[in-house]
């Protein structure tokens, strides 16, 4: 019998693979669990992750005309109370602060005092204080748009918790912008789903569909929210980016009014819209393998690791001064407009332990550069997207380099591509809709995205509730095909992409 490859994960991927997803976090050392129940601590290669996922959105939010703000972490409870779908949308997930400082007990230790007039909501998602902040900003249609960002964290008491998919407090941007017109809001919103589309598939590798939520799915208080949904290696699906059109919902309940051209005061329209630390979580499950993580180029804090290798002092000298002059020549090559990142590991640990832990890190090439190496001018090239490496000249290397991070950043994409395409089917009918989405037994991966066209929401959920299945979205884009609803036979004009989800 043939013995079973030994991967750095355990389990693997087809083992258990919510256990190999905490187990790559760990290993990539992305962050750990925190004193605090449900909260992470994110770890400085899991941070730096982070900061270029910020970075490029941000530069993606200032390319279209919006601005960088902050706003209070503290929100009055009368705040949320004012608009009743947002309020019951996010009651239960609310942190609540009641008292504003603490006093010796006298049976030991602190107790809280000085109790507040009105409770405070740690922030859940900020319309309503933001809402409040507007209603000062904006007298007439002269002062619109208002077009602003925040980078900010949030607390949603969440009780079952995974690191970056769903912890209590969670980093994240959210977009807060007033517009004189509804058509001017409903573009907006449009906009930064887009932007989000060609965040997620060129920045992090990840093929997205573009949708409308369904009312029962939509963000509470909106009109029309709009999501990015991806599929992970398990099949299931994942949101990975929202914009809400609250049409004039919070300009009512927060009175953001101006005045128009023609002298009628008028309510404004909003748009939110955002992002989260979720893109970590996503970033895993689309990509790593059994080996560890597995970062798109673009994204990778280092793209480049050069290892030296050497058995003496003399051997050290000369191959450090060998890769210092080599870094310096990778670094000034550039992939997708920014200088490549390259580092030198010089650290002293053994060589199969540094490779491996560079490896497990989803570093996109690893370079091993010895005394020999130098004499054929040559470089040892690992590759985190293929399993051996390769023997090359210098020469090629530095001057392919490019290419190399390009073809394994587009190589990432269609490999998640390629795994939807696979996964995905159109039914027409309750029975192969229940065979899709039911294992044979416990370790069967099942379903996937199923295309099927629906009448109504209200008729189908028992069915969506047995089997653990939502209405991921209504697809955008080739929607106009009209049918009939799978499981009642209704006649139906659009189709929806229905998944297990996270």
């Amino acid at each position: 019998m043939a013995q079973a490859q030994k991967t750095a994960i355990q389990p693997t991927r087809a083992e258990d693979y919510p256990e190999w997803y905490q187990q790559v976090i760990r290993a990539a050392d992305l962050a750990e669990s925190s004193p605090v129940r449900g909260c992470m601590v994110i770890k400085p290669w899991g941070y730096r992750l982070w900061e270029n996922m910020q970075r490029a959105l941000d530069d993606m939010f200032k390319a279209t005309g919006h601005q960088n703000a902050y706003f209070p972490l503290f929100i009055p409870m009368s705040f949320l109370e004012k608009e009743a779908e947002h309020v019951e949308g996010f009651a239960k997930e609310c942190a609540v602060v009641t008292h504003h400082r603490l006093e010796p007990d006298p049976n030991g230790g602190l107790r809280p005092a000085g109790e507040l007039e009105e409770p405070l909501i740690v922030r859940p998602t900020s319309e309503t204080i933001i809402g409040a902040t507007y209603a000062k900003w904006v007298q007439s249609y002269r002062d619109l748009p208002i077009l602003i960002n925040q980078w900010a964290n949030v607390v949603r008491w969440e009780m079952r918790t995974r690191m970056f998919l769903r912890t209590a407090e969670f980093l994240w941007q959210e977009g807060h912008t007033v517009h004189a017109t509804s058509q001017e809001a409903v573009a907006e919103t449009e906009q930064m789903i887009n932007v989000y589309a060609d965040f997620a598939e060129n920045w992090m590798a990840m093929p997205v569909i573009i949708g409308s939520k369904t009312p029962a799915e939509r963000f509470p208080g909106a009109v029309e929210t709009l999501s990015i949904e991806a599929m992970m290696q398990d099949r299931k699906a994942l949101q990975a980016g929202t914009s809400h059109f609250l049409g004039q919902n919070f300009s009512k309940a927060q009175e953001i009014m101006f005045q128009a051209e023609n002298g009628e005061r008028q309510y404004a329209w909003t748009t939110s819209w955002g992002v989260s630390t979720r893109l970590v979580g996503a970033l895993i499950m689309t990509h790593s393998d059994d080996d560890g993580l597995v970062l798109p180029p673009r994204l990778a804090p280092d793209q480049i690791v050069i290892l030296p290798i050497y058995r003496d002092e003399q051997q050290r000298t000369e191959v450090l001064r060998h890769v210092e002059a080599l870094k310096n020549e990778l670094s000034e090559k550039t992939f997708r407009g920014s200088a490549i990142r390259v580092v030198i590991d010089d650290r002293d640990v053994r060589g199969g332990e540094k490779k491996w832990h560079h490896v497990k890190r989803g570093v996109p090439i690893r370079l091993e550069v010895g005394p020999k190496d130098i004499e054929k001018g040559s470089v040892f090239v690992g590759r985190r997207d293929q399993p051996k490496s390769i023997g090359m000249s210098r020469e090629e290397f530095v001057a392919t380099v490019s290419d190399i991070l390009e073809e394994m950043q587009q190589g990432l994409f269609d490999r998640a591509a390629q795994l939807r395409k696979d996964n995905t089917c159109t039914l027409s009918s309750e029975s192969d809709f229940r065979d899709f989405f039911t294992a044979s037994d416990e370790n069967q991966v099942h379903g996937g995205f199923a295309i099927c066209h629906f009448a109504d929401e209200q008729s189908i959920e028992p069915l969506l509730k047995e089997l653990k299945v939502t209405i991921r979205c209504v697809p955008s884009s080739d929607n106009n095909e009209e049918g009939v609803c799978f499981a009642t036979g209704k006649p139906a004009g659009k189709k929806a992409v229905f998944a297990k989800a996270y």
